[in-house]
């Protein structure tokens, strides 16, 4: 959070420069920001950046530095767009053709396992999956909170996954020893900043993506990343007749 709202200040001085007053931030001034950033930036990360300042804003309504009548938000004043995103999930056949893959490159190999863990672990981010204990394996499932929502939502959802053989080989090949206190995976030490395991993560992430992306080019998939592990894994089901609400449940997600 910090490290986003770092850049949104960036984006805002691009702007207005530096120092910048509450008061100076109108629906023109909004709209002003909206007009530059879409040069170079999607609607989606506009959007994000743009509830940034909207945070600020309410900051600043509720300890009087403006008056209700200058807060620049809302029906009739700036409201915030929002991009539509087409996600695509990849078919069971293509899923299948990436399980049976193998590659002459060991490193290709474990990445591309990692994204197969992600899939069948219920499509679980990869900041949690690198966070993994083996402690968190209790009868055959791996039970884990979302990072994304433990702090951010009132009920504690824990979600379940089912160990499966292919989720035990590649824990078998890759993993730690299995001790109650190692994590599963052998990247995160236990004694990191969250500035630090944020970086161990993003760097995982774009190695798991520079593999996969190459292994869709040769299969004739196109682009695959760790998200389409996660919303292929819901996709999936859907197209299987699962609950909507079984799937919203093993996603982590609140609504």
């Amino acid at each position: 959070t910090m490290q986003f709202f770092k850049c949104t200040l960036v984006m805002v001085e691009e702007v207005g420069g530096k120092d910048i007053p509450f008061s100076a931030i109108t629906v023109e001034w909004l709209q002003k920001c909206e007009k530059l950033w879409s040069k170079t930036r999607s609607v989606s990360t506009i959007g994000m950046h743009m509830r940034n300042i909207r945070t600020l804003m309410n900051e600043a309504k509720r300890a009087g530095v403006i008056k209700e009548s200058q807060y620049p938000f809302g029906k009739g004043l700036f409201e915030i767009k929002t991009g539509i995103r087409r996600k695509k999930g990849l078919t069971k056949k293509q899923l299948k053709a990436i399980f049976d893959y193998k590659s002459g490159n060991e490193t290709t190999n474990r990445y591309k396992d990692l994204w197969i863990f992600i899939y069948l672990c219920n499509g679980i981010n990869p900041t949690d999956m690198l966070k993994l204990k083996f402690s968190d394996i209790v009868d055959g499932e791996i039970c884990f909170v979302r990072q994304k929502t433990e702090r951010t939502t009132k009920n504690r959802k824990e979600i379940r996954a089912t160990i499966s053989v292919q989720m035990q080989a590649v824990i078998d090949k890759w993993g730690n020893k299995p001790l109650p206190d190692n994590y599963i995976f052998p990247y995160m030490k236990g004694n990191e900043t969250a500035i630090e395991a944020k970086a161990i993560t993003r760097d995982v992430v774009k190695r798991i993506n520079k593999r996969m992306k190459l292994i869709g080019e040769e299969l004739g998939i196109g682009n695959i990343t760790t998200y389409t592990a996660r919303h292929s894994y819901a996709t999936v089901l859907k197209r299987s007749g699962v609950n909507i609400s079984y799937i919203s449940e093993s996603l982590g997600h609140t609504d």
